[in-house]
């Protein structure tokens, strides 16, 4: 299965194309796509990917999409692109949540929590189980800092693992096991969505939306003026 993988969750991002059957999967090859151009470039960069390895658009099989938590904006940008090829094409999404890509990376089996700085001293946390190399999601929520250290100190997880030094240095204030990854983009994305495509954890192109855990300040905004 020739499969499309799409991250717009961050302030840069990227597709994959990868190759993938049960038990096997291959990089076909991926290409950045810088932040604030995603709208612009995002088709156009896929169109030359395809074109360059010989592939046509009808040759895709289906769709990895990052859900978040992320931007806004990009996020609906690429699952919009995903939405209007997959109902094109009547081919399989899946989703891939930027957290469990995060722990996707941790080395060791046992409670993972992945962390992305969320600004305004908030943290985006993710929970997961690790056994033999599968995940199993128990939570994903916005915290408060002083909140996550709690959280931290209840669940005690075998490995806290984030992209962010700062953030890594907050967690080292209660947790000895904290690894600094390097953020997981596309490529990582494709893995995963592979996987759920082939177990048949997809959702239809009209439940497709994005896990921000966050509303918009518009949201907030509208909310704390009526």
């Amino acid at each position: 299965m020739l499969i499309l993988a799409i991250d717009t969750s961050g302030q840069s991002g990227g597709i994959t194309l990868a190759e993938a059957g049960k038990g096997s999967f291959r990089v076909i090859e991926s290409a950045a796509i810088a932040g604030g151009t995603f709208s612009a470039q995002l088709i156009p960069t896929l169109a030359a990917l395809l074109k360059k390895h010989g592939y046509g658009v009808k040759d895709l099989g289906g769709f990895a999409a990052a859900s978040g938590p992320g931007s806004f904006t990009g996020l609906r940008v690429g699952l919009s692109a995903i939405k209007g090829l997959a109902e094109t094409l009547h081919k399989p999404i899946t989703t891939v949540s930027v957290l469990e890509a995060l722990a996707s990376l941790a080395d060791r089996d046992g409670t993972i929590a992945s962390a992305i700085d969320a600004g305004r001293k908030e943290v985006f946390l993710g929970l997961y189980k690790k056994a033999d190399g599968a995940l199993l999601k128990q939570r994903e929520e916005l915290l408060t800092q002083q909140d996550f250290l709690a959280t931290l100190a209840t669940e005690r997880p075998a490995v806290i693992i984030t992209s962010d030094p700062a953030l890594a240095e907050i967690a080292a204030s209660s947790h000895s096991a904290v690894v600094v990854v390097t953020a997981p983009g596309s490529e990582v994305i494709a893995r995963i969505g592979a996987i759920k495509l082939f177990a048949g954890e997809t959702v239809s192109v009209e439940a497709l939306d994005a896990n921000y855990l966050r509303r918009s300040d518009a949201e907030i905004f509208f909310k704390g003026n009526r």
